[in-house]
């Protein structure tokens, strides 16, 4: 796993959640830096659990991973792309928002053989 891409520690992730549901609780968006400590944190993670690299999960702006088992990705677009914005990451990983549901909501766009992430959701 790259080095920019790691689990926060738990004092920070708890920091982060205090911020975005004082936002949520206020009407308002997390900040961005809020944002980007909890994608990259369930992106690490979702990279601990399933190593490999036969999908990459892009989280933009914020972090990508390569993840799950299988043909693996050195050069050129991958053979599997997942990609969703931060409030459907999160929501995903924490189980908060079903693989199916955000599917069919076009919350997600995911692509290629072994794109489909419900076996490793949610994270925690």
């Amino acid at each position: 796993m790259p080095a920019r891409l790691r689990r926060a520690e738990p004092h920070d992730l708890a920091v982060a959640w205090d911020a975005v549901r004082a936002a949520r609780a206020a009407g308002e968006e997390p900040t961005r830096s809020v944002l980007k400590v909890l994608v990259k944190h369930y992106l690490a993670t979702l990279a601990e659990r399933t190593p490999g690299h036969s999908v990459e999960v892009r989280v933009p702006p914020y972090s990508a991973v390569q993840a799950v088992p299988g043909v693996r990705h050195t050069r050129g677009t991958p053979p599997a792309v997942v990609e969703t914005d931060a409030a459907t990451w999160l929501a995903l990983a924490t189980g908060e928002l079903t693989w199916e549901a955000a599917m069919a909501s076009g919350a997600v766009n995911a692509s290629g053989e072994r794109a489909d992430l419900a076996p490793y959701l949610p994270l925690g």
